[in-house]
């Protein structure tokens, strides 16, 4: 039964309803959600273990769906509507409430895991529901890694198949989300846990193929080398392939298409943002004083990596971890707490309501610095644009969570290559007009825009000396 409003204007005024079957597919999801904070509150004398896969379906089912329900009778192109109506999505109430759970989540997960039941001499609480997964895939408990892992791949999947019915009208969208669902369940989760399973006589060195320096950034610290080196055949296998991926596989992939090939189709930080984070892309602070913080912050990390892989491999060679008034095994524990745990972690999730999906990547990510200046200097990719198809809508700048005012190039027909494009695509997406296309060119003065841009004034449209 439709439901009649008195108001004569000719906008709907009130907000949208949930529908019946988003309610019941969102009570589904909360159920699934109530057996983890059951599990985590749980005494040792409960075994509660049986409600780890009926957690994780119930959550899955209510958030495909949800996200089902929500678009189906749509017609494709993408729905941003009522972004900045929404308590969650523009930081009201609710965005406030989230960003502290997810950053409280991340403060137990790296500082307080015996909190989360993480115990050695035996699981109990939230790490205990874990358990049977961990024993099916590698033979022994879990970790609060391990639940970390499985939270996270859940939520790059089933937000992942919400990404596509959104962006379902763009090929694009579809293959690279697809893509890093992909990579994350089978090179981040299942293959590195089932090889972990079957070495674990051997000491743990990583092995998320993708997963590669300065990303990781214990990758040539003395135990990390010392595990490979005599992990057998495939320890060395992950040292020749982790040197490879810097030296030789990263720099061809890169020049050919741009960071986008790891930050957007493999990484499991940029799926994370683009599945989960994507209703909080528009966030990001697109003024000039935010771009000066972010090539400040971001290369501050770079040198900051450099110079303590630099030190830690001078150690790893002479033995000697004094060089100066600088100590390796102070300077590595350091760049692990305030940046691989407090920045990548704690702040590049937990502040997704709050600053956008994109902090990490964007002001910290050494990966990215790296991959950003190749892409910027030495690269095929640029986004092109047509400048006399642009009405200034905003659309582009607006959900570009690299914070990027893509409007600005468009309007003035400049390609666009900037070093924290991640080639996401969704500025291309969103545009009403087609003004923008990805894609690789040679690398020359011309893949700037260097090419005369099309002006439109009052009285003529006019080709720029």
């Amino acid at each position: 039964m439709s439901q009649i409003n008195p108001s004569l204007s000719l906008a709907n005024p009130h907000p949208p309803q949930l529908s019946v079957g988003q309610k019941v597919f969102a009570a589904i999801g909360g159920v699934g959600l109530l057996f983890l904070f059951v599990a985590w509150a749980a005494s040792q004398q409960f075994n509660i273990t049986h409600l780890l896969y009926p957690s994780l379906l119930l959550m899955a089912i209510g958030v495909v769906g949800y996200a089902r329900l929500m678009y189906k009778d749509l017609p494709a192109g993408v729905k941003n509507n009522g972004n900045y109506f929404s308590s969650l999505t523009n930081r009201g109430l609710w965005a406030w409430l989230a960003g502290i759970i997810i950053t409280g989540f991340y403060v137990l997960l790296y500082f307080y895991e015996g909190l989360l039941g993480f115990n050695e001499a035996g699981n109990t609480g939230l790490v205990q529901l874990f358990d049977p997964l961990s024993f099916a895939l590698k033979g022994k408990a879990a970790s609060q890694w391990f639940v970390y892992g499985t939270l996270y791949t859940l939520a790059i999947l089933v937000f992942g198949v919400k990404f596509i019915w959104k962006y379902r009208h763009n090929k694009y969208q579809i293959i690279r989300t697809l893509s890093v669902m992909f990579f994350q369940l089978g090179f981040a989760f299942l293959i590195p846990e089932l090889l972990e399973g079957l070495n674990s006589d051997k000491a743990y060195f990583a092995k998320d193929l993708k997963n590669m320096w300065p990303l990781n950034y214990y990758f040539f610290e003395d135990w990390h080398l010392n595990a490979m080196l005599s992990g057998g055949n495939l320890g060395k296998f992950m040292l020749v392939f982790g040197v490879a991926m810097i030296v030789i596989i990263s720099p061809v992939l890169t020049y050919f298409f741009g960071k986008r090939w790891y930050c957007s189709w493999v990484c499991g930080c940029g799926g994370l943002a683009e599945t989960a984070g994507d209703p909080f892309r528009h966030l990001s602070d697109k003024s000039l004083t935010a771009w000066k913080i972010e090539r400040w912050l971001i290369y501050s990390v770079l040198i900051f990596i450099l110079l303590t892989t630099a030190l830690v491999l001078y150690t790893y060679f002479t033995g000697n971890a004094q060089v100066w008034f600088l100590n390796t095994y102070s300077l590595r524990s350091w760049y692990g707490f305030a940046i691989g745990a407090i920045f990548s972690g704690v702040i590049g999730v937990g502040f997704y309501p709050i600053l956008g999906s994109r902090v990490w990547c964007r002001f910290g990510c050494p990966m990215a610095a790296i991959l950003g200046l190749q892409q910027r200097f030495f690269s095929r990719f640029r986004i092109t644009t047509n400048g006399g198809q642009c009405i200034s809508c905003g659309n582009c700048s607006t959900y570009c969570e690299m914070g990027i005012d893509v409007r600005w190039y468009a309007q003035r027909g400049q390609n666009i290559v900037r070093a924290s494009c991640v080639g996401c695509g969704i500025c291309s997406a969103v545009c009403p007009r087609g003004v923008l296309r990805l894609e690789n060119g040679p690398v020359d003065k011309d893949r700037f825009g260097d090419v005369s841009p099309i002006i439109i004034g009052r009285d003529e449209v006019s080709i720029a000396d």
